[in-house]
């Protein structure tokens, strides 16, 4: 039993009841390529109003099985590889997810958008069967709220540094009494606006809800944080950890990935043999962590890349590309105009 004391206008506590873990044990270290493929996504309707969407035959499963959510994946062991999208764009939304990525993240944190530009992105992943993924801009009971009601496939929350902030983050996403979380289920999108009778019963059966450690204290308290109730995965934030460890222009340093590493083996860790409680290790990929290097530390969630910086690396590459191309053309012109000057 835990007790969260908040203070407005007056002092309330707010008692959370301890639950079953919804996620069992995984097996971080037992990765190969093989289970490292994509899966296609259902939208999460009741039988009633379920809809099969088609998706191209490059990405279409050849097994007649029924998609799984994400928690349902992890579940299975899977290692589901993802991107992050910062322009708000529901084409590149869409294009993402045909592309074949298991998860798409709206980045609300350091994206220009909020909840209003959040939603056609999340109408587009969730046209071609690709769940979405929410990051908050700050871990409020509000702006989780204005997130779950748009019904995600999982919530991100920034700047997790302790077991406590852990806890209200959980809190954040349950009703009463478990928690805290504003209740209008029956126009929500998330219950597909009242028409799915079920939701207030299997809303945390679908629901990730994700906490970065992103910090020299997150680091040190990354075991307790992986532990909590609630918490399915942990988020490694390895940007605003080098600002943390005063390696802002140097995140590729020998120090930043030993606080990683470190903070990796505690939420590997935090999942005993004999216990089904824990997290699932998430990261995000750098020039300094590839993504198979994650995915062989045990990381069931990897973020590849950003949309922004995608198209900012092709759009770069195809410029170069033409100028080069001129370059050597001219070069070329010059050196025939030699050759038949001297010729004559």
């Amino acid at each position: 039993m835990v007790s969260i004391t908040t203070t407005t206008a007056a002092t309330t506590t707010i008692t959370i009841a301890p639950s079953t873990s919804l996620l069992p044990k995984p097996k971080p270290h037992s990765l190969t390529p093989s289970n490292f493929k994509f899966q296609p996504f259902p939208l999460s309707t009741s039988s009633k109003f379920r809809t099969q969407l088609s998706i191209p035959k490059s990405i279409r499963s050849s097994a007649a099985v029924p998609p799984l959510n994400l928690k349902s994946r992890l579940r299975n062991g899977d290692t589901l590889y993802g991107l992050f999208l910062l322009s708000f764009s529901p084409t590149l939304a869409e294009i993402a997810a045909l592309a074949g990525y298991d998860f798409v993240v709206i980045d609300m944190e350091h994206g220009p958008g909020s909840i209003r530009d959040a939603l056609p992105c999340i109408h587009a992943l969730s046209a071609a069967n690709t769940a979405a993924i929410l990051r908050v801009p700050e871990s409020t009971a509000a702006w989780a709220k204005k997130a779950l009601d748009l019904g995600p496939q999982g919530i991100m929350f920034p700047m997790i540094d302790t077991a406590l902030l852990a806890h209200q983050a959980v809190s954040f996403c349950r009703f009463p009494p478990d928690g805290i979380r504003g209740a209008a289920h029956p126009i929500i999108r998330a219950s597909k606006y009242g028409f799915d009778d079920g939701y207030i019963g299997n809303y945390l059966d679908e629901l990730l809800i994700m906490c970065q450690v992103e910090s020299k204290e997150g680091v040190a308290n990354a075991g307790e944080i992986a532990a909590v109730n609630g918490v399915d995965c942990v988020q490694m934030g390895p940007l605003d950890l080098s600002a943390s460890l005063g390696y802002l222009w140097d995140p590729g340093n020998k120090r930043v990935r030993e606080a990683l590493r470190e903070a990796e083996r505690k939420v590997l860790d935090s999942r005993k043999d004999d216990v089904e409680s824990g997290a699932y290790l998430a990261g995000f990929a750098t020039a300094f962590d590839w993504a198979k290097d994650m995915r062989s530390r045990g990381y069931h969630m990897v973020s590849g890349a950003v949309d922004i910086g995608l198209f900012r690396s092709a759009a770069a590459e195809d410029v170069i590309a033409f100028k080069m191309s001129g370059s050597e053309s001219d070069e070329e012109e010059e050196k025939e105009s030699d050759e038949k000057y001297w010729s004559e």
